[in-house]
């Protein structure tokens, strides 16, 4: 496409729709200018020439960007319809975890994906093409739009002058003294006044015209902060779970911290149960709050690796109320009340049921032998923290927390020094095939722990985000609390030609004209001004 040439001189860029320095329409209509861009040229209205073209075309669209926020909308929604995997049980098979718990829901949801959605290449690729498309549209758009403003004469052509949507001509006995007169009122109304060849301009606000761009680039800070948690090790989200009194390192932090839980606290409401659903029920518990007693210890290890915990910090974390370190959070998340702890059996003669000896089982660190009074001897054979029976109706475990603990015992007398085997569940004691025991491994006391699961976070992607959203609020108020304003007013021979333009209230822009048209006394009627009420 040829370059325009202009009768004031200048060279317009192909596709130009008013001269950038004059303003001269180059079509032949009578009709409004369209002032959106200025008229100026913008590369994704010109003539599609190559490959590139059509790339910087597809994504220069606003509809294109249209579809795609609505489609990343749209799966961002889909994403919270369950829990992430990163809020489900670290222990739990999230394949498993979710068709248990959501039925066919859950199935649907795990085999397409949307448990771990905000980190998957297919959304991450939508938030690149939205960057995309911000970045492209804001360039196609906003460079002409700079050229156009910035290259703009306060002498302007008549026709560019009549064909805006406020605009009259009038004749005056003294134009000169007219123009004199508005630039006075002009400046009075705080309008940015410029004055050339017998022509006035009064130009406020411009900076406003930047509001929407300065929203893209909020929007692609804000882009790029969401696409930096994706990079492996610049953003931390680990859950861990700790026992009272037990002492933890913190994941994600190579063995450098470690956290303990001096106790957890679940506090309820008491609410009676009244009516008929009373029965057999006094009294229902709903939570209250959920507090950990934390303390996070650094690791000062020696130049040999041993470990040296110093502590750094004791807070009590509760709901929304985290603990705090080196950009590290410690989140109150989860709960377990009365976990499993210890098993203390009662080593029985079955037929005349005297109790030889007591023995405790620690459920999470099992001793592999237990030495009685008397000569007796209890061996742990097997251990199964989570029992459950595979396909093949053998023993295995479905995790290492003790939800329903299994022993298989050998207990060693001095009467039988071979010992005799059993298998020992909860309520349950099963002797082997073919075997008849003389004695007996029964639950005699079970200790319990709270157990506190926390969420640990850090976002170095944060100040990022930060600063995107803080860029975007600017951009809006840009947008909404200021608006670019334009008045021209030029004489042609004994004529006075008065233009306006605005971006957005013309209302309130039409009454500045109307004040400048009367302190200035020009014969203008203010009520046939406004080209778009009139027709």
């Amino acid at each position: 496409m040829e370059q325009l040439h202009c009768e004031c001189g200048h060279v317009n860029p192909a596709g130009t729709e008013l001269c950038e320095q004059c303003g001269k329409p180059f079509d032949d209509e009578n009709g409004l200018l369209n002032m959106r861009y200025e008229g100026a040229a913008l590369r994704s209205k010109k003539k599609q020439q190559t490959l590139i073209d059509q790339i910087w075309n597809f994504f220069a669209s606003v509809k294109v960007g249209v579809w795609l926020l609505v489609i990343t909308l749209i799966a961002s929604m889909l994403g919270t319809v369950y829990p992430q995997q990163m809020y489900i049980p670290s222990t739990a098979d999230p394949y498993e975890y979710y068709p248990e718990n959501y039925g066919f829901g859950g199935f649907l949801y795990v085999t397409l994906g949307f448990h771990n959605l905000y980190s998957s290449w297919w959304y991450v690729t939508l938030l690149v093409l939205i960057g995309i498309s911000i970045t492209v549209a804001s360039i196609d758009r906003g460079v002409p739009l700079y050229r156009a403003l910035k290259r703009q004469r306060v002498k302007r052509h008549p026709q560019f002058l009549k064909r805006q949507r406020i605009s009259g001509q009038t004749t005056v006995e003294e134009p000169a003294q007219v123009l004199e007169q508005a630039k006075q009122a002009l400046a009075k109304m705080r309008y940015k006044v410029r004055e050339d060849d017998g022509a006035v301009m009064g130009e406020k606000n411009r900076f406003s015209r930047w509001g929407a761009y300065v929203v893209h680039l909020g929007l692609i800070i804000l882009l790029l902060g969401a696409l930096l948690r994706v990079i492996p090790g610049f953003t931390l989200e680990q859950y861990v779970w700790i026992r009272d009194g037990e002492t933890v390192p913190v994941p994600g932090t190579d063995n450098r911290f470690y956290i303990q839980s001096e106790g957890f606290t679940l506090k309820v409401y008491d609410e009676e149960v009244a009516g008929e659903e009373a029965e057999g029920e006094r009294q229902r518990f709903i939570p209250e709050d959920f507090i950990t007693e934390a303390v996070l210890y650094e690791n000062m290890a020696d130049a040999s690796g041993q470990m040296n915990l110093q502590k750094v910090k004791e807070h009590t974390i509760r709901v929304n109320h985290p603990l705090r370190y080196e950009g590290l959070s410690f989140y109150q998340s989860d709960y377990v009340m009365n976990e499993f702890s210890a098993f203390t059996f009662a080593l029985t003669e079955k037929e005349t049921g005297e109790v030889i000896g007591r023995l405790t089982v620690d459920l999470f660190d099992p001793a592999p032998a237990y030495h009685l009074d008397g000569g007796y001897e209890v061996h742990l054979l097997e251990y199964y923290p989570d029992f459950e029976m595979d396909a093949r109706q053998q023993p295995q475990t479905k995790s290492r927390i003790p939800n329903n603990p299994a022993f298989i015992f050998k207990t060693v007398t001095p009467d039988n020094p071979e010992g005799e085997k059993s298998m020992v569940l909860i309520g349950q004691t099963i002797e082997m095939p073919g075997q008849e025991n003389q004695y007996a491994l029964k639950i005699s006391d079970v200790e319990f722990n709270h157990v506190t699961g926390l969420m640990v976070r850090k976002e170095r992607s944060l100040p990022v985000i930060y600063v995107g959203l803080g860029i975007t609020m600017i951009g809006l108020i840009m947008c909404f609390y200021w608006q670019y304003r334009r008045i021209w007013l030029q004489q042609e021979g004994s004529q006075i030609l008065l233009a306006a333009h605005t971006n957005k209230n013309w209302f309130g822009f039409k009454k500045e004209v109307g004040q400048l048209i009367d302190q200035v006394g020009l014969p203008l009627d203010k009520e046939t001004l406004d080209k778009e009420e009139s027709s």
